[in-house]
């Protein structure tokens, strides 16, 4: 199984797959569309990056957030004729914490634009970053400063979550929340309802989502809980809260669907969590 860094590397594309004329998946009141983040995908992309990405497309996705860029990353203008090709946009990236480094931001920004990609996330920061109060207040710092260069070429960057950035850092307030207390409110909030999701405390995930109304501008929808390789509507996520959530207080342009949990069999998982979706 490949990890997140490096299942994207493949470049060859899957011989004679086409995209079908589907009708890309928009849900909830609003229409919200959806799309998939290719890190699902990152056991098929050995057989090639191109293949992964159409197959999103004829699944009836309406976008794609990517963990890497097969071999497009430095032919950004490629990497959108194929999106184009596909008819699908570019709904968000995960970047590392290192491209938004002065000595690589302006590059970062530039890749982005020529793929109209406006959502920059930050996927995982470690101890160095989050581990204390002291360390989220610096780390939260900087991130104010990218994201005010950021803003200013109509780009937002934000941070992903995962059950470890809940831990304890302030009294009773988490590494998550004294990022999200000082950062501006430009910084998006990609809640991962999945991952925020805790047996102990099952409201978490919402809860975060009001704490920071306007910010949750891309939201990860994820199953947790239930068999092994669960599927949407098998585990204990309220996906129709986290869709009323998402249309009433969190500002949400797109939502990313990520199943990580049966690689061996993603393109089923896939489509079966978007029919669920579309179904609510």
């Amino acid at each position: 199984m490949r990890n997140r860094r490096e299942f994207l590397k493949a470049g060859v594309a899957f011989a004679g797959m086409t995209v079908l004329g589907v009708r890309a998946a928009q849900i909830g009141q609003k229409k919200i569309p959806v799309g998939l983040q290719l890190f699902s995908f990152r056991d098929q992309a050995k057989d090639g990056f191109d293949g992964i990405v159409k197959k999103a497309a004829e699944l009836g996705y309406s976008g794609v957030e990517f963990a890497g860029y097969g071999p497009y990353g430095d032919k950004p203008a490629e990497l959108k004729k194929l999106l184009d090709d596909c008819g699908l946009k570019a709904f968000g990236t995960h970047t590392g914490y290192g491209a938004l480094q002065p000595d690589n931001l302006q590059r970062t920004m530039d890749f982005h634009k020529a793929i109209g990609c406006k959502y920059i996330i930050i996927p995982g920061m470690g101890e160095e970053q989050l581990g204390t109060k002291e360390a989220c207040l610096k780390t939260a710092e900087f991130l104010t400063g990218v994201s005010e260069k950021l803003q200013k070429e109509g780009l937002h960057t934000g941070y992903h979550a995962h059950g470890g950035d809940f831990k304890k850092v302030d009294g009773n307030l988490t590494s998550w929340e004294v990022l999200f207390d000082n950062t501006p409110k430009a910084f998006v909030h990609q809640i991962d309802i999945g991952n925020a999701y805790d047996n102990n405390d099952p409201e978490r995930p919402y809860r975060m989502m009001e704490r920071y109304p306007g910010r949750s501008l891309t939201v990860h929808l994820k199953e947790h809980g239930g068999p092994h390789g669960a599927v949407f509507g098998q585990g204990v996520v309220d996906f129709k809260k986290a869709i009323e959530l998402s249309e009433t207080i969190g500002g949400t342009t797109c939502y990313i669907v990520e199943h990580e949990s049966d690689p061996a069999n993603a393109f089923e998982c896939a489509k079966k969590c978007i029919d669920y979706l579309k179904a609510l």
